[in-house]
């Protein structure tokens, strides 16, 4: 069956605030630099108050990674929750004016639309304090079967794995996609999240994924170990595909008992490692869907993440399709 999607993702549907700040602000506000951390309501409100004036932007990770794909002139298709209220309304719009399909129904009542408040240090590190709000009310019934089946990868966001309900969602997507001969892709998200579910994310990486992407300290918390080679060693064994970034040193993409290393696009200057990640799957995950071979769909990745990291936000600004060519891409 011909794909109607090169990528559908299912993820968190935040909206981005962003500002910049200093370690004396993160201290004061008891943020640890560099981490992701889960908020409520009230804390939520008392941090924007006493941040900067930022930027506010549609983000999440798996929807930063799908902006990606379209940059790149993929087809993309996004599953995740938002509420009925005005942040919810910009979320969808954004999703859809990059050329996203995006159909779950929002909550009529409940949280409102997930934030995720970013604070960047002069060295570009980005803290994060997100509230889920209506993410977390995302269930197996919003996993449009039609979707995920006409996908020629479904591209699921590790920080989801959290609530019960949405790991039953990853289940009936992986199932449905094995099931339509497609592919399952994961990103682990954050150490954070592999550490509380290191014994649930490794059964399901083993069982249901076919590619896996990570960074440095996420592989690494995976298997509890400081040995980066030994860590990447394990995660081939058991995935297809193993794509694991390392900042500045590049990435190393493992298949088998083939091994790439990826250096890392020269970037000017860091401004905002918000997005890196993301935009590195955007990359890899199209070269994917056009057939491209490893090495080239790690240097996609690599170009993707230098363009998002040289500006504040975690999509592209510039058409990524345009960019790849300019680099022989």
């Amino acid at each position: 069956m011909t794909a109607l999607y090169d990528v559908a993702a299912i993820g968190n549907a935040i909206v981005d605030v962003i500002a910049q700040c200093d370690d004396a602000f993160l201290d004061a506000q008891g943020l640890v630099k560099g981490s992701m951390a889960l908020i409520d309501t009230a804390r939520a409100s008392s941090l924007y108050d006493a941040m900067a004036a930022g930027i506010e932007a549609s983000g999440g990770s798996a929807a930063n990674t799908l902006a990606g794909v379209a940059s790149f002139g993929g087809k993309a298709a996004f599953i995740g929750k938002v509420a009925d209220d005005q942040l919810g309304r910009v979320f969808t719009h954004d999703m859809r004016a990059i050329g996203g399909i995006f159909t779950t129904p929002p909550l009529a009542e409940g949280p409102a639309t997930a934030q995720c408040l970013i604070n960047v240090t002069p060295d570009a590190q980005r803290t994060m304090s997100t509230y889920l709000g209506a993410c977390v009310e995302l269930t197996a019934a919003d996993v449009d079967q039609a979707i995920i089946e006409a996908a020629q990868y479904a591209y699921l966001e590790g920080y989801l794995f959290d609530p019960l309900e949405a790991r039953r969602a990853f289940a009936k997507a992986a199932a449905l996609s094995h099931g339509a001969g497609r592919k399952i892709a994961i990103t682990l998200s954050d150490s954070f999240v592999v550490d509380r579910h290191r014994e649930a994310l490794l059964g399901f990486v083993e069982t249901q994924c076919d590619i896996v992407f990570a960074n440095a300290s996420e592989v690494c918390a995976l298997f509890q170990t400081d040995d980066f080679d030994a860590a990447v060693k394990e995660l081939s064994k058991r995935v297809e595909i193993a794509a694991v970034t390392r900042s500045e040193k590049g990435s190393v993409v493992a298949s088998g008992e083939h091994f790439h290393e990826i250096s890392a696009f020269p970037v000017e200057k860091v401004v905002d490692t918000t997005g890196a990640g993301d935009q590195y799957a955007a990359g890899f995950l199209y070269g994917l869907s056009q057939g491209r071979s490893l090495a080239d769909c790690g240097k996609l990745g690599s170009l993707a993440a230098a363009e998002v990291i040289a500006h504040y936000g975690p999509r592209p600004q510039v058409r990524l399709r345009d960019l790849a060519a300019q680099n022989g891409l």
